[in-house]
């Protein structure tokens, strides 16, 4: 759940810094000196700040995909680090234990080894074993393939009933969770894009780790097409069942956030530079029509003001003289000097008043 929310915060923050740090980058270089960039709000300003963050989201969000997956292997897994398979049985990892006790146990060490030394190689054979006892026992086998080694602190799981029963118990309170955030964001205003398919894709992803929580086997999407073309390729290690939930879970977030910011830029309306070149024809119309009638009732009513002035020479006169004196008034109240002589009368006024009122 942290790690969904720092991609949500990573999401809304991000792209549209670097998109600004970006187009500029860009237009230093495309263009050269001295020729007149795209003001902002021009229209070639929006159409290129529009593809810029674009491919700002696509970049983002495959990177996030490799971030996601290069914690997997940062964090590795038991099979990995005894260098075994997936399939091994039983009786061949104790036997490839105990290769690996010859080799790595701290008894084998000199007597030369610095304590620093000796401490890690204590370690690492402790997580060997640690990894060897977990793999030998079937319960706990079954947790850590479709779970991960979070499931190992579960004391309460002793056979695989129970841990399916936590398995299931964990994820439902995650996807849950996971729900009350996207309702609560699209309350706030965020993710509005796509909602329907995204609560489809979240039930379906729920159904997804229930099945392989519950089944005795790998999922057939590793063991028979992910996997052995991550062998053939040489790519990374296979993925083990916990290690595709996880990614799975990361994938889907970053796009639907993706989908929520890429929605109302690919849609037509841009939300990035402020600018109304795609706004609705219809709300474009009823505005024409509206400042029309104002512009017309303001012509009016100032038609009404100058009747009295619009026949005769009189009238005229009368007008031109009103409008002479209310400029020469208006300049003289405007003046500071004016201003300063007639606040220095009025405070002299008030002081003398207050004098005749202390004296009566």
């Amino acid at each position: 759940m942290a790690n969904d929310l720092l991609t949500f915060a990573g999401w809304y923050f991000l792209p549209n810094l670097a998109t600004g740090y970006l187009q500029t980058a860009l237009y230093t270089i495309f263009i050269r000196a001295g020729d007149p960039k795209p003001a902002p709000g021009s229209p070639r300003f929006t159409k290129d700040r529009r593809r810029i963050f674009v491919c700002v989201i696509l970049a983002y969000l495959v990177y996030t995909v490799y971030e996601a997956d290069w914690q997997l292997r940062r964090a590795g897994d038991f099979y990995r680090d005894l260098g075994v398979p997936h399939s091994i049985s039983t009786g061949d990892l104790q036997s490839h234990f105990r290769k690996l006790t010859v080799k790595f146990h701290p008894d084998k060490l000199s007597s030369s080894t610095s304590a620093g030394d000796r401490a890690k190689a204590d370690a690492f054979y402790v997580h060997l074993k640690l990894a060897r006892d977990t793999l030998i026992d079937p319960a706990r086998r079954f947790a850590y393939d479709r779970l991960g080694p979070c499931i190992l602190a579960t004391q309460s799981a002793k056979t695989i009933k129970d841990v399916v029963t936590a398995g299931l118990t964990e994820t439902a309170m995650y996807y849950v969770g996971t729900g009350g955030v996207l309702v609560l964001l699209g309350m706030l205003g965020y993710l509005q894009q796509g909602r329907f398919w995204r609560y489809l894709v979240m039930a379906g992803l729920f159904v997804v780790e229930a099945q392989t929580i519950m089944r005795p086997e790998f999922p057939r999407l590793l063991t028979n097409f992910v996997n052995p073309l991550l062998v053939r390729t040489g790519l990374r290690a296979p993925y083990l069942p916990f290690q595709m939930l996880t990614l799975l879970r990361r994938i889907a977030v970053a796009f639907f956030i993706a989908l929520s910011q890429l929605g109302p830029v690919l849609k037509g309306p841009d939300t990035l530079a402020g600018t109304d070149e795609n706004v609705d024809p219809k709300l474009m119309d009823r505005l024409s029509v509206l400042g029309h009638a104002t512009d017309q009732e303001v012509t009016r009513l100032m038609g009404l003001e100058l009747t009295p002035f619009a026949e005769g020479e009189e009238g005229k006169r009368e007008l031109k003289a009103t409008l002479k004196e209310w400029l020469v008034q208006n300049t003289m109240r405007n003046d500071p000097e004016v201003k300063a002589a007639i606040g220095a009368v009025l405070t002299r006024r008030r002081q003398e008043g207050l004098v005749g009122d202390e004296i009566f």
